[in-house]
């Protein structure tokens, strides 16, 4: 009987589930959904700027700015390592979910037609692209059993 211990990084378990995971991330489908979610995230992240957020709404503009760039962090990660970033991946389309929501729940925000549109059509393309992640993610779990 071995009494030598193995650390679950190095476990053939978890090794062979971050491989499978990394292949996932190889496909063309995978790839693009990474890309696009990072440009959907540095669009939401520059949208204040890019359709003009007036100065009375700076809570949103910095609302924007975190969150978009929260989603770009989030697709380099799922593009760079998936095999370690795709258990977080359900949080793209609930990052999406609050972009769509925050110009009204946001306190003291004066919106205008555009800024809404942007937060709206912004955020469901990120939600659109967090639940084809996932769904890339579930179909290989499946897949694999």
């Amino acid at each position: 009987m071995s009494t030598e211990r193995v650390s679950m990084e190095e476990h053939p378990d978890i090794t062979e589930l971050r491989a499978r995971y990394d292949r996932a991330a190889e496909t063309q489908v995978a790839q693009a959904t990474s890309g696009l979610t990072l440009m959907a995230g540095l669009y939401v992240a520059m949208s204040p700027w890019i359709v003009g957020f007036s100065t009375t709404s700076s809570s949103l503009m910095i609302n924007d700015l975190i969150t978009g760039l929260a989603v770009t962090m989030l697709a380099l990660g799922m593009a760079s390592a998936y095999g370690r970033t795709h258990g977080i991946a359900w949080t793209v389309p609930l990052l999406g979910v609050w972009v769509i929501v925050a110009p009204w729940v946001i306190n003291a925000v004066d919106t205008t037609t555009g800024m809404v549109l942007s937060n709206v059509i912004g955020g469901a393309v990120v939600v659109l692209l967090g639940l084809g992640a996932l769904g890339a993610t579930m179909m290989r779990r499946s897949v694999a059993r």
